[in-house]
């Protein structure tokens, strides 16, 4: 099944850079480019793709405000487009309320073109390209910015969580694999397997990056917590 993609970036060069890159994949086909949010927003209404890459900085609308409404606007719908956020990282520190308004994920705008290409079939495929260990160290860097960091914020929806379900929960936001959590437990991968969807599912969450951003946001756990 070809992954369709949209490229979002006020930067030409930078979506023809893109666009070279993918369209050399056959499963991978480029249906339309914005360079600002309220294009982005028209074409992905229209095109309705599987995957929008999307610059943050852009005049405008920028790329918050665009995946903020993107995600939205979809939801009541059976297609929603899967929002990857490009990044400079160092000079842009929006990452975490792109994560929190609903992306999947981030990428570095010097991705290289193979990480690049797995990072939109991973997304595409429903999975979150965030390491959890990344969004970590994210979160750690920006918490005290966040407008609800130190609040407990969503008390109810745990509650909603068995203990054990908030076991995983607090290694996933330490920045686990299923794999490492499965060893920390002393329980099968495929059992964590189990728990982690019950926490998305209860918790109405996408991925496990927006789960990481609802622990620290929670107080589940803080900034610096080893």
């Amino acid at each position: 099944m070809t992954i369709r993609v949209l490229l979002v970036d006020d930067q030409p060069l930078l979506r023809t850079g893109f666009r070279l890159i993918l369209e050399t994949e056959s499963d991978l086909a480029v249906v339309g480019e914005a360079s600002n949010g309220a294009q982005a927003l028209d074409q992905s209404r229209a095109l309705l793709p599987d995957v929008v890459l999307m610059d943050i900085r852009m005049p405008g609308i920028d790329g918050i405000e665009a995946t903020r409404r993107i995600v939205r606007d979809a939801a009541p719908r059976a297609h929603v487009p899967r929002v990857l956020v490009l990044t400079t990282f160092d000079l842009d520190e929006y990452i975490v309320e792109a994560l929190r308004v609903g992306a999947s994920g981030f990428l570095l705008k010097d991705v290289p073109p193979d990480d690049l290409v797995q990072a939109i079939r991973v997304v595409a495929a429903g999975d979150a390209i965030v390491a959890p260990s990344v969004t970590r160290r994210l979160l750690d860097r920006f918490a005290t910015r966040l407008p609800s960091a130190g609040r407990s914020t969503t008390p109810a929806r745990l509650d909603r969580l068995t203990e054990r379900e908030l076991e995983v929960l607090r290694l996933i936001a330490k920045g686990m694999s299923n794999a490492e959590i499965a060893g920390q437990l002393v329980v099968s991968e495929t059992t964590v397997k189990t728990h982690v969807g019950n926490v998305l599912t209860k918790l109405g969450l996408r991925d496990r990056v927006q789960a990481v951003v609802l622990a620290y946001e929670s107080g589940l756990i803080t900034p610096g917590a080893t």
